[in-house]
């Protein structure tokens, strides 16, 4: 009996993670579907073969499942940008460029997940709590390191930004990174994240215009410009 007591918390423990797991799995296929505004509960528990009271167990409402979904889906960028910059070369150019592709892809091959992390999900949703905030972090660290890989020394910035800049950084703990690093990292994410926007809703088809080429142009004036 002691050792059935013993393992029993380690089963429950199993038992909990996987139903939150099966939740999750759920819940992203209603986004994929129809976006945050199609999360429901009830559907879910429906889909998992639980009732909707015994689903609150596991979350305590949407927002707290909207949440983790967003918490997962910047580890799941962060590792695979992490990736891409490790992947074997040393020449910062390529790495750079590595890291650049991999963001596109990821967003390209999840599409909803990424429209969670840089749209507000819902109305009412504190889409800057500190979690997610934080949980953002680490994707932008691997390009803050790339960037830094190629960037000039002694590039001056405007006292303005570079005092938000260092205030944000000092924030994070993000040491050892010049302003002028940190302010083209947000800039390159700008543009990436307007080309990569657009592209997926489509706007480039209606136009006519290969998103690739565009992609790898702002990519090369970008590493030109450093």
């Amino acid at each position: 009996m002691a050792a059935e007591s013993r393992t029993e918390p380690g089963l429950r423990d199993r038992f909990r993670a996987q139903v939150r797991q099966e939740v999750k799995t759920a819940a992203l296929r209603q986004l994929a579907e129809g976006g945050p505004e199609a999360l429901s509960l009830n559907a879910i528990a429906k889909q998992v073969g639980m009732t909707g009271p015994a689903l609150y167990r596991y979350f305590t409402n949407r927002d707290s499942l909207l949440t983790e979904l967003v918490i997962d889906a910047y580890g799941d960028l962060a590792s695979t940008l992490s990736h891409a910059a490790d992947a074997g070369t040393t020449d910062p150019v390529a790495r750079l460029t590595a890291v650049v592709e991999a963001y596109r892809a990821w967003a390209l091959a999840e599409p909803h997940r990424y429209r969670l992390l840089f749209r507000a999900p819902l109305q009412g949703y504190d889409a800057q709590s500190t979690s997610l905030v934080e949980a953002s972090q680490p994707a932008m660290k691997v390009v803050l390191e790339v960037v830094g890989a190629l960037a000039k020394p002694g590039t001056a910035v405007a006292e303005g930004p570079a005092a938000q800049f260092r205030e944000w950084m000092n924030h994070h703990e993000i040491v050892d990174v010049p302003e002028a690093v940190a302010l083209r990292t947000t800039m390159l994410w700008a543009h990436l994240h307007g080309l990569v926007g657009l592209e997926i809703e489509g706007n480039f088809t209606s136009m006519g215009i290969d998103p690739v080429s565009l992609y790898e142009s702002e990519v090369k004036d970008f590493v030109r410009s450093l």
